[in-house]
């Protein structure tokens, strides 16, 4: 740092000195004043002048001026001032403390580089002693210390160094610099003269700021008393809505004008548009720093954003819609006579009725939108049958997975207290399909839980319900929705788990499993084309002979539906794209011979025959919630220490575990009718067995399997390797019916069953069965244990 040696006399001025301007700053005679130094030029002026007498002229431009390249483009008064210190920085930049000593005249540029030069006059402050200059020296006192008492933690300094001043112009000078003025105030207190001029000029611009400190103090007095602990974060926000209405200026915001021409357009209902104005009167009053507003604005514009009066579809076309359905899926004939039901009653109402009056009573109304559920194993086209359906009546399409949801709020939505609450999956579809009558997919409803946060499958009932669902509550929105133009379509793979009063309100239709034959049809109309065009290649590239899909069907998938055959075919599909991608282009026909070529060793056989070689071991067919099944109960006997006993095993459920002890006291029961020696229980342990021991199993329908397993094994007679049977047994040997069945002869057909035993009140279920399959299977209906016998067993060695 380098200090100037104090003299008791001012220095002689020259007639010409740098020049060095200053954005948006004005030194005044009399007063220092720091300054930061960066540009190039002024670097260079401040160095020519540090090895002088110091001396230079100061001059400022307004602070959004471009720096001034000439004398022209800045004011005609500066100030001669001198450096005191100077400080260079680190990054180049130059502190300075200057002091100003004299106005001055800026007459001629004398240079511009490298930096400038001017010429120039003194122009003393004229200055006499009168008493309007001391009345208005004392005003400006006092004036600046009121000031300064609303400056919190103000230097007692200033104050006593202001009142130690009797030269007015003095009091001019200093009070000015210490003050927050504008550059152009700063710079009109420069140019005025006299000294009188000067300080009325100052005596406004005191009175301005004093009245801008005491209207900001009584706003924030205001503002203070309103605000909580909690929002005094949002103080400036506070203070700038409260100068807003100090000014007049409280007019309608853009946003709360948006919101309110939105809710002119929604077309809501009376009580919808009730809560949606209050709503958003409320919002004018809430600071909009506040947690609150945003949430009130968010569900002001979840109300604005819903379809209230939207409606889509177009006149319905039963034959076009036939025509839709058949083309995008094969067979389900039952299912599209339904869905064309429901259409053609739909179209003759709109036809022949005007629409219902949203304020009747429910059961005045007409008839809802039918409420679909699909039940059947994975793959047999479920969810793709209902995008169908909103293809046929050309609505929009909105689709929800329910698998796993346990909060009743993810159906009925959250309440609004919270932070980050919004309505529920309902009401949010609704919003994405922009209408309110789409067909709306609720996607695995069998899979929903319940835990402490609530039973979803409870708020469900309101939803699917046709009497309650014109006026559903969303807790979020908290008013009436119209939802009964909605056309729900639920789909599941099991009725089991949906609670009793939710399959109530639904129209169960099962879609049971596809035979081999239905599945090659679909393979060839729609499976094939669409990986075809997945994986970019032509018709004329890759085939399958329909003896191919069979091989893959019954040796690569073994499935109710075709979602696994469907990625069997993408495989092919891939690899024949890798071949003609590496140049490669013969045409591809996939035969049977060549499947295991693409999809290596098969991962099913026929091991029935192999199974059932001995005594002992009998075909089941069992339900699943993919599709029905076979399974294989093995039995056999040992010798016991001490008592006879039963060992289960298999991971069986209760009631299958009951049924093989009903299967083997009736048969110790009536041993002798059976032509089994009752000598054979005596001593021994029976063990029976159901393989694939880590899969659960239960149920009442193995009963007749395992009677035919412990028969053959006592009787040591095979059980035929073409026959599979099902059926509830009881303590008298009775076959009781169970459910099922469709499924249960599906699983039979596709492992090359021939012959299936049923209870003779499951005879009215073969009408369900696909003609192909009831003309490839005998069927055997038996009300008696013994005739399941007849029917399953080998026939007895005959002795030599």
């Amino acid at each position: 740092m380098n200090d100037r040696p104090e003299n008791s006399a001012a220095p002689p001025l020259p007639e010409s000195l740098p020049l060095l301007p200053l954005r948006g700053t004005v030194v005044f005679p009399l007063a220092v004043t720091p300054l930061v130094i960066g540009q190039e030029r002024s670097l260079k002026l401040v160095d020519a002048v540090m090895a002088g007498p110091r001396l230079m002229l100061v001059a400022g431009f307004p602070p959004d001026a471009d720096d001034p390249a000439s004398l022209a483009e800045l004011p005609s008064i500066g100030t001669v001032a001198v450096i005191h210190q100077l400080l260079r920085a680190p990054d180049g930049t130059i502190r300075l403390v200057v002091q100003g000593l004299e106005r001055a005249r800026l007459v001629q540029q004398l240079s511009s580089e490298p930096f400038l030069v001017a010429r120039f006059e003194p122009a003393p402050d004229q200055s006499t002693p009168t008493i309007e200059a001391e009345a208005l020296r004392r005003v400006i006192v006092d004036l600046f210390r009121q000031i300064m008492a609303t400056v919190p933690n103000a230097p007692a300094e200033l104050l006593a160094a202001v009142e130690g001043l009797s030269d007015p112009r003095q009091v001019a000078y200093f009070v000015a610099s210490t003050i927050p003025l504008r550059y152009e105030d700063r710079q009109a207190i420069l140019e005025l003269d006299p000294v009188e001029a000067k300080l009325r000029r100052l005596n406004e611009l005191l009175q301005r700021e004093l009245q801008v400190r005491e209207v900001g103090r009584q706003i924030t007095a205001a503002t203070q008393s309103r605000m909580d602990r909690t929002q005094r974060e949002y103080f400036l926000r506070e203070q700038l809505r409260s100068i807003q209405q100090e000014l007049g200026e409280g007019e309608e915001s853009g946003e709360i004008a948006t919101l309110r021409r939105q809710i002119e357009e929604a077309g809501m209902p009376e009580e919808a548009r009730r809560e949606a104005d209050r709503e958003l009167n409320r919002l004018q009053s809430i600071p909009t720093a506040s947690p609150e507003f945003a949430m009130t604005r968010t569900y002001l514009e979840w109300l604005v954003s819903l379809p209230w009066n939207k409606m889509s579809g177009r006149t319905i076309d039963i034959p076009l819609a036939r025509k839709i359905l058949d083309d995008e899926h094969y067979d389900l004939e039952q299912i599209k006579s339904r869905i064309l039901d429901y259409l053609a009653v739909r179209k003759l109402r709109e036809e022949r009725h005007a629409p219902p009056p949203s304020d009747e009573e429910p059961d005045e109304r007409l008839m809802g939108e039918p409420i679909l559920c699909f039940v059947g194993p994975p793959g047999v086209g479920k969810t793709s049958l209902a995008r169908s359906i909103a293809h046929a009546l050309n609505r929009k399409l909105v689709q929800i997975s329910l698998g796993g949801v346990r909060d009743e709020a993810e159906i009925r939505g959250h309440r609004r207290t919270y932070i980050g609450a919004m309505p529920g999956r309902i009401i949010q579809g609704i919003r994405r399909a922009e209408v309110k009558d789409p067909v709306f997919i609720l996607d695995e409803i069998d899979k929903v839980g319940a835990d402490w946060r609530g039973d979803p499958s409870s708020a469900l009932l309101e939803v699917l319900d046709p009497a309650q669902n014109h006026a559903f509550v969303d807790t979020y929105l908290g008013v009436p929705f119209d939802l009964s133009q909605v056309m729900f379509i639920a789909t599941g793979n099991t009725l089991d788990t949906i609670p009793p009063p939710l399959r109530d309100r639904m129209e169960i239709i099962t879609l049971a499993g596809y035979t081999d034959e239905e599945k090659v049809h679909i393979a060839l109309e729609h499976l094939v084309p669409k990986q075809l065009r997945n994986h970019g290649l032509r018709e004329d590239e890759l085939r399958f002979e329909p003896s191919a899909l069979r091989r893959i069907i019954r040796e690569y998938t073994r499935e109710a539906g075709v979602r696994g055959l469907n990625r069997e075919i993408g495989t092919i599909a891939r690899k024949v794209a890798r071949a003609i991608a590496e140049g490669n282009r013969d045409p591809v026909v996939v035969t049977a011979a060549e499947v295991p070529r693409y999809l290596d060793r098969p991962r099913y056989y026929e091991e029935i025959a192999e199974r059932t070689d001995r005594p002992g071991v009998a075909t089941g067919l069992a339900w699943t919630p993919v599709g029905g099944d076979v399974l294989f109960v093995e039995a056999t006997m040992m010798p016991s220490g001490h008592q006879d006993q039963l060992i289960l095993t298999g991971m069986l459920g209760d009631v299958m575990r009951e049924s093989a002890q009903a299967a083997l006291s009736y048969i110790r029961s009536d041993a002798v009718r059976l032509g089994i020696d009752p000598d054979q229980f005596t001593g021994k342990t029976f063990h029976i067995h159901v393989p694939a021991g880590a899969i659960p199993k239960d149920g009442p329908s193995a009963g007749v399997t395992m009677t035919v397993a412990l028969a053959s094994l006592l009787l040591g007679r095979p059980v035929r390797s073409d026959v599979a049977m099902t059926g509830e047994i009881t303590l008298r040997g009775k076959v009781l019916p169970v459910g099922g069945i469709k499924e249960k002869v599906l699983a039979a057909h596709r492992l090359g069953i021939r012959t299936v035993i049923l209870p003779k009140r499951n005879e009215r279920d073969i009408d369900d069965i696909p003609p192909e399959v009831r003309n490839a299977i005998t069927f055997i209906f038996v009300t008696d244990a013994a005739e399941a016998l007849a029917a399953a067993l080998e026939p007895a060695p005959v002795a030599a």
